[in-house]
């Protein structure tokens, strides 16, 4: 059944353009969706990654590796890195879930049983992570996962790379992904250390609206009942995001980020009293990303104020002086950096 299009999702505008500017730029870090459930946070993601172009893939290998990039090439791929041409084939973009209640073993990999009892052989199976390189990983209600799950997302974000070292397997593989979580903020807060690796940050809502509302149903009751019809329907704006991130993903390295944008991009952390610099960063690389979206060949004052929210409200400490929700706070320093 084909994936709900991503130009059928009625309104959260805030939301599309968070999963638009990861798909741009992976390096943003993420995208974290808190929200009321049943407001299309996991139809999103998977929307997404069914609008994006194809992605080359050596054959045969367990992890998706670009043969485009030798420098990112598994160990397995390894040994062929000289050759100029390996052989390779288009792919979509995975989307891998990661179930709550899934063991370590599954997650990162593990012996492969089966291959060991019948042939006594050592050899590894690759987990959840292998699978999701170069895609999206995604994890539901993802302020319940367990706290020894968020400590190895924790190392292997920090790196790109996973390692196992068990049973006397000693492995080493590239695992990029985009991580992408969702989840209500009602049933429990997530881990600092967790939250801060999500480059963006995007409430949901409820549409208290009828009219929009009732589009919602009304969308959703045409793709359940035909979801080829409803598909080809919406195929054409479809096929013009594809063509927008496309053409965002050639045009982000010429994108120029002037000293002056720079200097406002850290005045406005410096207002919030971000820790650290990874709020400067991710302002900086998600306003590129926005500017290649538009078509805009430089990073301007308008960049950074459409996606200083996302960007930086889930990165502010709490001040017990100041009960304002974060984003209150976040559109306060906007104004005192940049005007009205």
């Amino acid at each position: 059944m084909p994936a709900y299009p991503f130009s059928a999702i009625v309104a959260q505008d805030n939301m599309k353009l968070a999963l638009l500017i990861a798909a741009v730029d992976p390096s943003v870090g993420g995208v974290l969706v808190f929200g009321d459930r049943g407001t299309g946070k996991s139809t999103a993601v998977r929307a997404l990654a069914a609008l994006l172009p194809k992605m080359r893939v050596v054959d045969n290998c367990a992890y998706g590796c670009d043969p485009g990039k030798p420098a990112g090439l598994c160990s397995a791929c390894g040994p062929d890195r000289k050759k100029k041409d390996l052989p390779s084939h288009l792919a979509p973009v995975p989307v891998v879930d990661l179930p709550l209640g899934a063991t370590e073993d599954r997650v990162i990999g593990a012996l492969d049983l089966e291959l060991a009892l019948a042939k006594g052989e050592k050899a590894f199976e690759p987990g959840l992570l292998a699978r999701a390189h170069r895609g999206f990983l995604y994890i539901d209600e993802v302020n319940l996962l367990e706290d020894h799950l968020v400590d190895l997302l924790l190392d292997v974000a920090a790196s790109g790379e996973n390692v196992v070292e068990r049973e006397g397997l000693s492995i080493r593989h590239p695992a990029r992904f985009v991580l992408v979580g969702s989840g209500n903020p009602e049933e429990g807060e997530l881990r600092p250390q967790l939250l801060d690796r999500f480059g963006l940050a995007v409430d949901v809502k409820t549409p208290d609206t009828l009219d929009v509302r009732v589009e919602v149903v009304s969308r959703r009751d045409a793709y359940d009942r035909d979801p080829a019809a409803f598909s080809v329907k919406w195929d054409s704006k479809d096929r013009g995001l594809r063509r927008r991130i496309s053409a965002a993903r050639q045009r982000l390295a010429s994108v120029d980020v002037p000293l002056r944008t720079l200097q406002d991009a850290t005045r406005l952390c410096m207002a919030l009293g971000t820790d650290g610099l990874r709020g400067e960063l991710t302002l900086v690389r998600t306003a590129r990303a926005l500017a290649a979206l538009d078509g805009d060949k430089t990073v301007e004052e308008r960049h950074l104020r459409r996606i200083a929210i996302p960007a930086l409200s889930h990165r502010l400490r709490r001040n017990p002086l100041d009960d304002s929700s974060a984003v209150t706070r976040v559109e306060r320093a906007l104004r005192e950096v940049f005007g009205p």
